[in-house]
């Protein structure tokens, strides 16, 4: 309709206007095959020479992924690997069928891998397996960690794909048990998706980074997750039985320990998560049932199936040398401060630290657009507000932060921010 037609007053052009729908984001386009069909998986020797030799053909980063089994196996390795470049295209790998040793027969392509960086979606979880068959990276760039200096709400794959390339992935087989063989088609068209635009989506978020001003921080953060390792594992990691809240007997607590470590070992022998050897749900009934006969275990829940009827007796021995162990103490022994809920009674200073430290931290966070628990760990906040030693000066009271976040695991973008911040908190006094 030309203006000299529309005859309408401004109001109704204005409800008219109110009444259109708002305009969402652009259609994604589905991603639904790799853009050269699905590789074939290299598994010989043979074949993962040949992959090393083609990622060598190509030039650039490398876009890595990888597949485990958990839930269904108690090793977290690798079980295919995915590998895409430019001007080689994707490759994936199959690291434990080719019958030699996984170090030796992936050299060659852990070799190819050293001589650029890597881009990973959520690195944390993939480094670990992949360093356990010699892959390592010489550069990092994790497009989750990215995501989340970018203050994105939604960082897995698909929502960031969509977001900064509009394409759309769909998810499907991430739970599945890798370790099957043959690997259906499906699963493997999935596997090649996950790298198939990673490449761009790097250089899409690094760009959003870098109008923010924080490439630099992520570099830190990049780099210190490529060189972080893992503390040793904890001792009593029977104390995170699911529902052993509801254990208060010492004698019972020793009971799920000595089931928890029999089921580990077994686990571990054949390869299978825990959880599928024995649910966590019947560790904390027969603890606190305590049976002392196979009749009354095999009455409990779980135990009365043909399954756990097998291995009654191995679960009923391990009752019965948990009778006669030493109990475990009550609490798990202290690591570090006790839950922040119980510090208004314990160390009111410290709950009165650690409120001024997160409505700080809380305000610094919304200022520069970083989630609060990426600017600085909460742990290290806990621990700065639970064992902090007031001194005398503002400036005293910087510095002494200062070296106290130096030795933590605190990056220097994080201490260059959190500082002023954390001083400011701790110079409150205590109401």
């Amino acid at each position: 309709m030309s203006e000299a037609e529309n005859t309408g007053s401004p109001v109704d052009a204005e409800l008219a206007e109110a009444e259109l729908p708002e305009a969402g984001p652009p259609e994604a386009e589905p991603l639904l095959t790799p853009r050269d069909g699905v590789p074939e998986v290299a598994s010989s020797r043979t074949e993962i020479a040949r992959a090393a030799e083609l990622l060598a053909s190509g030039a650039g980063p490398f876009a890595v992924d990888a597949e485990r089994a958990s839930g269904f196996r108690y090793s977290n390795r690798a079980y295919l690997v995915q590998i895409r470049r430019a001007g080689a295209g994707t490759v994936l790998i199959d690291p434990v069928s080719h019958g030699g040793d996984p170090l030796q027969v992936l050299a060659p392509v852990a070799e190819v891998l050293a001589t650029d960086e890597w881009v990973l979606h959520a690195a944390d979880q993939d480094l670990p397996c992949l360093a356990e068959i010699g892959m390592r990276p010489p550069a990092l760039y994790d497009t989750e960690l990215a995501g989340r200096l970018a203050n994105y709400d939604r960082v897995n794959l698909a929502a960031m794909v969509q977001r900064l390339l509009g394409l759309q992935l769909t998810k499907g087989h991430g739970a599945a048990d890798w370790s099957k063989r043959p690997l259906p088609h499906d699963w493997l068209n999935y596997a090649a998706l996950d790298v198939e635009v990673l490449l761009e989506l790097r250089d899409a978020v690094a760009a959003v980074l870098e109008e923010q001003g924080k490439s630099e921080w992520a570099r830190q953060e990049f780099e210190y997750l490529r060189t972080y390792e893992a503390p040793p594992t904890r001792r009593d990691r029977w104390r995170r039985t699911s529902g052993i809240h509801k254990v208060r007997d010492p004698r019972a607590l020793a009971a799920v320990r000595e089931l928890w470590v029999t089921r580990d070992q077994i686990a571990r022998r054949r390869d299978i998560a825990p959880g599928r050897i024995l649910p966590d749900s019947a560790i904390i009934s027969a603890a606190t049932a305590n049976p002392d006969t196979l009749e009354k275990l095999t009455a409990l829940p779980v135990f009365s199936g043909s399954k756990q009827r097998r291995s009654a007796q191995v679960w009923l021995d391990a009752l019965a040398r948990a009778r006669t162990s030493e109990p475990p103490d009550a609490q798990e022994p202290s690591n570090g401060p006790p839950p922040a809920s119980r510090w208004s009674r314990r160390k009111p200073e410290a709950a009165v630290r650690l409120e001024a430290a997160r409505t700080e931290l809380s305000a610094l966070a919304q200022q520069v657009s970083v989630p609060m628990e990426n600017l600085l760990s909460p742990d290290t906040v806990r621990r700065l507000c639970w064992d902090w030693q007031p001194v005398e000066g503002g400036e005293a009271t910087a510095a002494a932060v200062d070296a106290f976040l130096r030795a933590t695991t605190a990056r220097q973008w994080q201490r260059d921010l959190t500082v002023p911040a954390l001083a400011r908190a701790l110079a409150t006094p205590a109401r």
